[in-house]
């Protein structure tokens, strides 16, 4: 039977005092412990990204049910049903995989002068005074004029080539991404500026821990804009004077009373208009870890 002294020697080690400082071994589960939130958001991430497809293929069924009943008139709207053996036929035949393949190298192309023009400008606005009176004023005066109003002038400039439709898809693209950058370098915190003085941090740093972190998130927002719009500027360029993509596809199906053609197209649209969003929410995760995204 052990002794009162022992009992008491272990009771000392096995409970020690409040003040007592922590062990080794418990400061040591605590990282694992503040990173499980962490992982549970990013089993999180898949199921969300999973969700966000039900509402399409609730209007899908819902689409469905209208045609079933004779709600819906085929000469009006073709089934999705109908559309489906349409889009098989055209993937089959070639003409769809040409027309998207044509496309999306004219959307590229936009998009690539369009962020470039956007970064630039943006910038210049977003960080001088005398750049934003310089710049401002022209990029206000272009976000009014609409597309269609440019085509003639494009046309007559550029001729009836590839130019005129990446460029109007440069066009669309430059406004939400500028505008966007421009309020969110005017958004950071001129504290962070005085901070960067005290450190003396060089140029290059103040472009990496300032700059960067604070322009990001809205440059990313302006690029989720511009997409959409960059899609809805390609349909623009394509419904004239072309002879090739979507558009083409979708204005000779519109001569020949095709509207399951018709609808094949706009789908695809809409379709490349969601996969671009998903594909910048994705990037966006990765590049604001520091933030909580969801």
């Amino acid at each position: 039977m052990p002794s009162p002294t022992r009992i008491q020697e272990e009771r000392f080690v096995r409970t020690p005092p409040r003040d007592a400082p922590v062990p080794s071994e418990t400061v040591a589960v605590a990282p694992s412990a503040a990173a499980t939130p962490d992982r549970a958001r990013r089993r999180r991430v898949p199921t969300a990204a999973l969700l966000r497809w039900l509402s399409p293929l609730a209007l899908l069924g819902l689409w469905q049910l209208l045609s079933a009943t004779g709600v819906l008139s085929p000469k009006d709207l073709a089934a999705p049903t109908t559309i489906l053996t349409a889009a098989w036929d055209l993937i089959q035949n070639g003409q769809l995989p040409d027309a998207l393949a044509v496309s999306l190298r004219r959307a590229a192309l936009g998009l690539l002068v369009g962020v470039s023009a956007a970064t630039v400008l943006g910038t210049i606005a977003g960080l001088s005074k005398a750049g934003d009176v310089v710049v401002d004023p022209p990029m206000q005066m272009l976000r009014t004029l609409p597309l269609f109003g440019l085509i003639p002038l494009f046309i007559l400039w550029f001729g009836i080539g590839e130019t005129p439709k990446v460029l109007l898809v440069a066009l669309g693209v430059v406004v939400p991404l500028y505008l966007n950058l421009v309020a969110a370098l005017r958004g950071i915190d001129p504290e962070l500026y005085e901070v960067a003085d005290s450190l003396r941090l060089t140029k290059r740093e103040r472009v990496r821990h300032i700059l960067l972190p604070g322009a990001l998130p809205g440059a990313l927002v302006g690029l989720r804009q511009s997409l959409g719009v960059a899609w809805l500027a390609l349909v623009v360029a394509e419904q004239v004077n072309a002879g090739s993509g979507l558009g083409y596809m979708i204005n000779n199906a519109r001569d020949f009373l095709q509207t399951d053609v018709v609808v094949v197209g706009l789908l695809t649209y809409a379709v490349l208009g969601l996969l671009t969003d998903a594909l910048v929410r994705v990037l966006e995760r990765r590049a604001l870890r520091w933030r909580a995204v969801r």
